[in-house]
């Protein structure tokens, strides 16, 4: 009987090392390899420029994700809970560890496979946040920011080439007219858009890119009602978010750009999609 498990990798040609595979790609992006597979691996990315890519951007997206949830952990512990000695405290914060590690990993492995990884950021946006001045629907466009625009090879679901397409689409899933503001006085060029899953229903994300390759991402929601109208800057990590509610509507700008660039793109979005 052949006891070889189904999962396991074939040796290569003439008894040599097993083919490089997805799996290996992946444990190389997240430093899991033993020093000879990394090694091969290594040997293989050298000469497969596609691949080498395709790890690079996966182990971009862990590192923006790392820099947005690290902070929770030097969160302090809520007042609710009792203090007891540090042998309770410690494994508190082992457990805390745990979770970041967790959505870290899990985000970066969805993403690199094409599937829908906005479930690590809502996974994400369960915990405390990274800033105190990010909450709701801004805190998940900046998550939503960082985990799509490192992507080199796939940032968007629909091309800015088919934007009427794209419009038409996100227009019939959120229920409501949508419209991808024209940003190219600003210098920003539309990549294109995606459907991401909010608290209670679809969200569009609209990509934007300038000629010096910065991203800037346009996050709309429609569960922003009873919120403050005010326009409203926060920060968490490098992406800063500019944000506001306008009827039910609620927008979001993110970007690594400053502040008073992302206030110009910010307004100019407004005007545009204002009510007439």
């Amino acid at each position: 009987m052949d006891e070889t498990r189904p999962d396991s990798p074939k040796s290569g040609p003439a008894g040599g090392p097993p083919p490089i595979a997805e799996a290996d790609l992946h444990a190389y992006a997240d430093g899991q390899l033993s020093t000879v597979r990394r090694a091969e691996v290594e040997q293989y990315l050298a000469t497969h420029e596609e691949e080498r890519l395709r790890v690079d951007d996966w182990q971009r997206q862990t590192e923006g994700l790392r820099a947005l949830l690290n902070p929770v952990l030097d969160e302090p512990l809520p007042l609710r809970l009792p203090l007891r000695p540090e042998s309770v405290i410690w494994p508190w914060r082992a457990l805390a560890a745990g979770i970041a590690i967790c959505v870290v990993s899990a985000g970066a492995a969805w993403t690199a496979r094409g599937v829908v990884d906005a479930e690590a950021a809502r996974g994400a946006s369960s915990l405390s946040p990274a800033s105190e001045e990010l909450a709701g629907f801004a805190r998940r466009a900046a998550i939503a920011h960082v985990v799509y625009s490192p992507d080199a090879r796939r940032p968007v679901e629909v091309a800015g080439d088919q934007e009427q397409a794209l419009v038409t689409w996100l227009t019939k899933r959120m229920g409501t007219p949508i419209r991808a503001p024209a940003l190219g006085p600003l210098g920003y060029d539309l990549i294109g858009g995606r459907l991401l899953p909010g608290e209670n229903g679809p969200v569009a994300q609209f990509m934007y890119g300038s000629a010096g390759k910065q991203r800037l991402t346009l996050y709309v929601t429609r569960e922003a009602v009873g919120q403050d109208v005010a326009f409203r800057f926060g920060h968490s990590g490098a992406v800063n978010v500019f944000y506001w509610v306008e009827g039910s509507f609620g927008y979001a700008i993110s970007a690594e750009s400053d502040r008073a660039e992302l206030m110009k793109v910010s307004q100019e979005v407004y005007r545009q999609l204002k009510p007439s």
